[in-house]
This record gives C-alpha cells, structure tokens and sequence, in this order.
C-alpha cells in the first residue's frame, strides 16, 4: 500500500479538481471532495496500472510528505 499526496483545488464551474503531484499527469475531478477523492483512488490505480504495464519504475516513497498551505502578498 502507498500514500499519495492529492491536491483539491475548487473548479470554475463548481466541483473540485485532484491532481496528484507525485504522478504527472494525473488529474481527475468531482463534483463533491469526496468524489473528487474517490476519483482520484482510480486514477492513481489507473496510472500505476500503465506504470506496471510498460515496465516504469513505480513511484513510492511519497508517505513521508507534509504539507503546509502559505498566504503570500503579491499585491
């Protein structure tokens, strides 16, 4: 089992949007963050399906992230 960081950012027509940095590429929406996160669990499936179907290296070690969200001033 692995952990995958996934980032949900609000869409413009409502929903959310997961991407999941550590696979590029890797970008999925849904209309809840649930869904969107449920989505996402398919998409990291899906993408480490090709990985292993192609013989790529699988990238793990990614369990060990934290994330911080920063305000800046850019006024």
């Amino acid at each position: 089992m692995a952990r995958f960081i996934v980032y949900l950012e609000p869409a413009e027509e409502g929903g959310y949007i997961a991407s999941v940095p550590a696979l590029p590429g890797c970008v999925t929406q849904g209309e809840t963050k649930e869904e969107a996160l449920a989505m996402a669990e398919d998409a990291i499936r899906g993408y480490i399906e090709s990985l292993k179907k192609h013989g790529e290296p699988l990238p793990f070690g990614f369990e060990k992230a934290e994330v911080e969200t920063i305000t800046v001033d850019v006024a």
